[in-house]
């Protein structure tokens, strides 16, 4: 089943970026006043460095100070007017918060406060470089803005074509996410570094809001290509939903904030077509579809179906299927899809979120990384292996909590043109 079409989005700071120490044009110290004792000021090293031309527009103003601390920072464009950044984690460099012009000059200056109260202000100024004639790749960050989402919702973003493991580095210093109240996580890329995934050790807490930025756009990624756009969204995390599917009861538990509400009766995919087994999370919800698989294989059929939620790429949904209604419960008869009645299925349309965990179990195959959003697929500690950054140290490992009734631990829109079911 070839991949969706993805959506877009935004972000802000989780990783600290590297940098190149240099030099300046303007450097002002202040010292001891005369007959006190001597203030050793700090010492400060800007990138990038003064009179620098053909910068990225994705610089960021990284700064390196010993004895003392950056107290003030001050980015303006050639014709005076400031441009706004923000600090990463740490202090270690200020990224602008929209991308800078191509073919500007720009001028830094920052001041660090040392710990014996002397300042050292340094001053560059760099050129951007013309905007490239490299294709960009295509990025789709599913993580829309002003939008509610469940508790399992990974930021998902993904590229076409694949970024290259020598420049994974370099595209995840430029995918910022903010939660308020903090939850800290990191980025997991999958092995063909087709989608990379944020999510954190535990699921989201109701009521965190997430922001996210893909500043990406002009980034050089690698030899051959540029990024192709600058993203960012905020939305917040709703009430606690999750599914779980067991295919030797042929019954799918429902639970809300912990509590089993409801068991609806099943049938998944019978043996040729069989569902998958693992975490997965609801990707998109259709009051009204139409599942066109001819061409696929064991498909060739044209159907419309209501109240639809999308689980995987491969084209693996619940929905309302009255066709089946007697043998829900009883026997798989489905091309991979989880049939419920039509009543059962209009009832969960107002109970689930995108986002929302569902785990299968007891089926014949399993679930493949990147069929879907995968991120609650693997353990945590498998987790953090993916990532192309060093993860804080305090994050290596999971942290030991009680895990959500009804949401098995280890497990967001994305509109089609068309639509493939099983």
């Amino acid at each position: 089943m070839e991949l969706r079409q993805r959506l877009t989005l935004l972000a802000v700071t989780i990783a600290v970026a590297p940098f190149v120490l240099a030099g300046c044009t303007a450097e002002r110290r202040s010292g001891a006043r005369p007959g006190e004792g001597r203030v050793v000021p700090p010492n400060l090293a800007l990138t990038p460095g003064d009179q620098s031309r053909d910068v990225p527009v994705t610089a960021e103003i990284g700064a390196h100070v010993t004895g003392g601390r950056i107290t003030a920072v001050q980015l303006r464009d050639d014709q005076g007017k400031e441009v706004k950044a923000e600090p990463r984690e740490g202090g270690s460099a200020w990224v602008p918060s929209r991308p800078l012009q191509h073919q500007r000059t720009y001028t830094a200056e920052v001041t660090a406060t040392g710990d014996g109260g002397g300042t050292t202000t340094r001053k560059v100024t760099f050129t951007t470089m013309k905007k490239p004639d490299k294709p960009p790749i295509t990025s789709t960050l599913y993580f829309a803005d002003k939008r509610t989402y469940g508790t399992a919702m990974p930021v998902t973003v993904a590229f076409d074509p694949p970024i290259p493991k020598e420049a994974r580095a370099d595209v995840q210093r430029r995918l910022f996410v903010k939660t308020d109240p903090p939850q800290p996580g990191t980025w997991s890329w999958l092995e063909d570094g087709s989608q990379v995934y944020f999510r954190a050790p535990d699921f989201w807490r109701p009521g965190t809001v997430i922001s996210v930025r893909t500043g990406l756009e002009g980034l050089p990624i690698g030899k051959d290509y540029v990024g192709d756009a600058d993203r960012s969204a905020t939305s917040k995390i709703g009430r606690q939903v999750a599914l779980e599917v067991d295919n030797a009861t042929k019954q799918m538990s429902v639970f809300r904030d912990g509590k089993l509400i409801r068991k609806i009766p099943v049938s998944l995919g019978k043996p040729s077509t069989p569902t998958s087994s693992g975490k997965m999370v609801i990707m998109e919800k259709h009051e009204q579809t139409t599942f066109d698989t001819r061409g696929e294989p064991n498909g060739g059929y044209v159907i419309d179906v209501e109240d639809a939620q999308r689980l995987t790429w491969g084209g693996e949904f619940i929905h309302g299927a009255p066709w089946s209604e007697g043998d829900q419960g009883r026997v798989n008869v489905s091309h991979g899809c989880t049939n419920i009645s039509a009543a059962a299925a209009d009832w969960l349309m107002g109970i689930t979120q995108v986002g929302d965990l569902v785990t299968f179990k007891g089926t014949e195959v399993q679930l493949q990384p990147g069929n879907g959003w995968t991120a609650w697929n693997v353990s945590w500690d498998e987790f953090v292996k993916g990532s192309a950054l060093p993860v804080a140290a305090g994050l290596r490992t999971a942290p030991v909590q009680t895990p959500h009734p009804g949401a098995v631990a280890g497990g967001s829109p994305a509109p089609a043109p068309s639509v493939s079911g099983r």
